[in-house]
């Protein structure tokens, strides 16, 4: 159960009720909210993840009541045969539970026919039920496709490159009007909308899709979300004015010597995942037995930082062994200031200014580029590494950088913060480690997490070849583009898919790795593609 310190979070959840119920009465609306799994469901929740009812955790959570909620829980509870078939029949009975099968037809189209027939199979309506766990949204939203039936924060910004591309700017608006009413009601953009997400965040792209919008509606877009900018970096930067050297960690915030404040990935709730549940449970289980000093709770809160980042999972949260090797229950996130966070604060602090600069509120934004100057340096300071010529993750406890090098290391050339010189010998690192036959690979770590080799994203080719293109490193960045495109269509001649992730080491492998099998859709793919082959 969430504790009392959590409901806070979730107070304006508690004013909605179960509509998606055809009979309610006025008692039970009082009664009924919008609540995360395990209270929505109290015991079956448990039972349905510790029993493995079904082979990913996330399907239950996402399952939709067909009645009743509080009907359902006094249903179970007398329940008597307990067993794994019962309660399968159980919820089979009482839940649509999503579908795994594929809602894509094949076809002879052109790769980028089929993507502008995607968007209409990935877009949802607005939100006029509610659904189990769903978090209402006001306008209508596209969805990453596959097991990912919700809405996604920075997912959602490669998308809309995407839509960009092919004139869909009314779902570009849409999208981020969804995103400014999550801030403006929870303060903070969640990582999905549902409700097991209310702990955390995903990387701040806010700024960036308000700036897609503004290349096609014009500067007063700017304006239009200053508020909502302002309150996002105030949810990034709280419990700031808690911090001292006895107390260098607060949230989101690290100090890591005086006036020095850099920023971390966090989650507020030290619990197993509601979607990971059973899994987390393991995974904290080998933890604690390898390293008897750490507590379950810390474990799953580095494992909810882990997702927060986005990069669930990645050698770059994890502690290599005596031998060199890597296993997730090593975790240590929240030791860690990510380059990739702390450039993209960088970037929205430059925002900010520039959104105060255009509402002639000129002292603010002098004092939101003090704040991106400051937070530069520090970049700089702390995760460069001179020895390996790249910009690289810090962890603040053993005062050095980790030992991962990643494709994190590009963000300070997309947004322009690093020196030419650094810029060129991050370029030469690109080149000679990185680049793959099917494009740029996300670690050179092999571990069996699928944010490391011998994987490829499309968020990371895009911003690798968006930030060698600032640096006027034309050929790599189009190298890069080349071999992403390649891969692309090679998958897609052969299966009419687009891939969440792509094997860019061996091009007649599958991708693989992590919690779930590979997903097809897949928004962020599509918006990739669409924006790279789309170019003169």
């Amino acid at each position: 159960m969430y504790k009392a310190k959590h409901i806070g979070l979730l107070y304006s959840l508690m004013v909605i009720f179960l509509s998606s119920c055809s009979a309610v009465s006025t008692e039970q609306q009082d009664e009924i909210m919008i609540l995360p799994p395990e209270e929505l469901y109290g015991e079956l929740f448990y039972d349905v993840q510790t029993k493995e009812i079904f082979p990913d955790s996330k399907a239950f959570v996402d399952a939709i009541p067909k009645k009743d909620v509080e009907e359902i829980r006094e249903e179970y509870r007398k329940l008597d045969d307990k067993s794994v078939n019962s309660i399968s029949a159980f919820v089979k009975s009482n839940f649509e539970i999503p579908g795994d099968t594929d809602i894509y037809k094949s076809d002879s189209s052109s790769i980028n026919q089929h993507i502008k027939k995607l968007w209409k199979v990935l877009k949802r309506p607005a939100d006029e039920q509610i659904s189990g766990t769903l978090i209402p949204l006001p306008n209508p939203y596209i969805v990453p496709g596959g097991r990912f039936r919700e809405i996604y924060y920075w997912d959602s910004y490669f998308t809309m490159l995407g839509l960009q591309e092919d004139g869909e700017t009314e779902t570009i608006r849409n999208m981020v009007d969804n995103f400014a009413y999550l801030i403006n009601t929870y303060g903070f953009i969640p990582n999905g909308n549902r409700t097991y997400y209310l702990g955390r965040s995903q990387p701040p792209f806010f700024a960036m899709m308000v700036e897609v919008l503004a290349e096609e509606e014009g500067d007063e877009v700017y304006l239009e979300y200053l508020e909502e900018m302002q309150k996002e970096y105030n949810f990034w930067m709280a419990g700031v004015e808690n911090l001292s050297q006895e107390n260098p960690a607060h949230r989101r915030v690290v100090q890591i010597a005086e006036g020095e404040i850099l920023n971390r990935y966090w989650d507020d709730n030290p619990e197993p995942r509601p979607e990971s549940y059973r899994e987390d449970i393991e995974t904290a289980e080998e933890a604690v037995a390898a390293f008897p000093e750490l507590t379950k709770e810390e474990v799953y809160r580095d494992l909810r930082a882990g997702a927060e980042s986005a990069w669930d999972y990645s050698s770059r949260w994890l502690d290599a062994d005596a031998s060199g090797d890597f296993s997730l229950y090593t975790i240590y996130t929240t030791d860690i200031i990510p380059v990739d966070l702390n450039s993209l604060l960088y970037n929205l602090e430059g925002t900010i200014a520039k959104a105060y600069q255009l509402s002639g509120n000129t002292f603010e934004a002098e004092e939101f580029r003090n704040k991106q100057q400051r937070r530069k340096k520090l970049l700089d300071k702390y995760c460069w590494n001179s020895q390996k010529e790249f910009y690289m993750d810090y962890n603040f406890r053993r005062n050095k950088n980790t030992e991962v090098v990643s494709l994190a290391g590009v963000y300070p050339l997309f947004f322009e913060v690093a020196a030419p010189g650094k810029a060129g010998e991050v370029a030469e690192k690109i080149q000679s480690d990185f680049l793959k036959s099917g494009g740029v690979v996300s670690t050179l770590s092999h571990t069996g997490e699928q944010w490391d080799a011998p994987n490829g994203w499309a968020p990371l080719q895009w911003i690798s070849i968006k930030g060698l293109r600032n640096y006027g490193k034309e050929a790599l960045a189009n190298k890069i583009r080349n071999r992403w495109l390649g891969i692309n269509e090679a998958v897609y001649a052969r299966t009419y898919k687009m891939l969440e992730k792509y094997n860019v080491e061996d091009l007649t492998k599958k991708s693989g790795g992590g919690e779930y099998p590979t997903q097809d859709g897949f928004g962020w793919t599509n918006g990739v593609y669409q924006r790279l082959s789309g170019e003169k």
